[in-house]
């Protein structure tokens, strides 16, 4: 295994990064591509917006020059420059949730149709089932143009997708919180994919690559922000984060114990907004973050306390055994319920405003 390539390209792509938020900062102004803090009750100056487009860019001229462009890769190109147009023009003019679920749904199918695809699980409970692995591609369809396509396999593999591209982006209420959970995200994928357990260095490079785009997005996002990220930036990480796991070999456990703070804490909101009859796609400002903050905390506390969690149930998700993920990831269920029920605002409190 080469060493240089999984160091030097990604240090350049950080620097390449780097040098068009610089542009940014000069350009953006003058172009008007500006965010709207007044949307949100903010009381400060415009910032560029939106900065997510840098790191899309930077990934795709990076990309086209380490990888060899067969069908995955051209389904994975097109799913980022349509998921990537669709939130552009969302940033600037917001779209309808359907609109968007429509937009990322199609992106799930167009990349499972090229090959990006969940074939088995690995069973946490192999030894009492006797059985290693669930099986999502034994029910197969005949389908024009797609062959037989294995539906559970397909099922599976748009709904974890969708589940990484939307946690991400509703969990980007605080400048810096979705780069830097990202940046954690690709370092343990690409840590994961050096080890004999996976042994793809492509795979590394990727991670490692996107890994440094995220840090370099974080340290211009960071609060205080100089330039906003927007959906752009958190629904491309999150696309990634999806695929990369998928290219892993499924290994959504370890991807789970890492973005759990996020997917979980979606969950409960999803849970919250149906059960109070809202629309799961309704906006509003019951976030984690949001109850946080509105206890008092920081912005920067916050983001302290969900990236410690990525990282430290990601990085023992490298030395644990499926079984074990299994137990961290209640371990971790159990964590953010506490930090739900903890951050519960009164029954008085109404919250109507999304910031993510």
């Amino acid at each position: 295994m080469h060493l240089s390539p999984l160091i030097v390209t990604p240090l350049l792509a950080g620097i390449t990064c780097a040098l068009l938020h610089v542009l940014a900062l000069r350009l953006f102004p003058h172009w008007n591509l500006l965010d709207f803090p007044e949307r949100y009750g903010l009381k400060r100056a415009r910032l560029p917006y939106p900065s997510g487009v840098i790191a899309v860019l930077t990934f795709l001229l990076f990309f086209v020059g380490v990888s060899q462009i067969g069908r995955q890769e051209f389904g994975l190109l097109a799913g980022i420059i349509l998921l990537g147009i669709t939130c552009v023009i969302d940033d600037r003019k917001p779209l309808s949730p359907r609109i968007r679920l429509s937009c990322q749904t199609l992106v799930a199918v167009l990349l499972f149709a090229t090959g990006t695809q969940i074939y088995t699980l690995t069973n946490p409970l192999s030894t009492i089932m006797q059985e290693p692995f669930f099986k999502l591609d034994a029910w197969r369809i005949a389908m024009p143009l797609l062959g037989n396509v294995p539906i559970l396999s397909a099922v599976f593999t748009i709904v974890w997708l969708l589940l990484t591209i939307n946690a991400l982006n509703w969990f980007d209420g605080i400048p810096g919180q979705v780069s830097l959970l990202s940046t954690i995200g690709f370092l343990t994928i690409g840590l994961l994919s050096i080890s004999s357990r996976v042994g793809q260095e492509h795979l590394a490079l990727l991670s490692f690559l996107l890994a440094a785009i995220a840090a370099t997005s974080f340290l211009f996002d960071v609060p205080p922000p100089r330039v906003v990220l927007g959906d752009s930036g958190a629904m491309f990480f999150g696309l990634m984060l999806g695929t990369l796991t998928i290219y892993a070999g499924g290994k959504v456990a370890t991807a789970f114990l890492v973005l759990g703070v996020p997917l979980i804490d979606s969950f409960f909101v999803i849970v919250r907004r149906v059960t109070s009859g809202r629309s799961p796609l309704q906006g509003s400002n019951d976030h984690l973050h949001h109850r946080l903050l509105a206890r008092g905390w920081s912005p920067l506390h916050v983001i302290v306390l969900t990236a410690s969690v990525g990282l430290l149930f990601g990085g023992t998700a490298l030395f644990l055994s499926t079984f074990q993920k299994f137990i961290a990831a209640i371990i971790l269920f159990l964590l953010m319920l506490g930090l739900t029920v903890y951050s519960r605002p009164p029954n008085s409190q109404k919250t109507s405003t999304d910031y993510s």
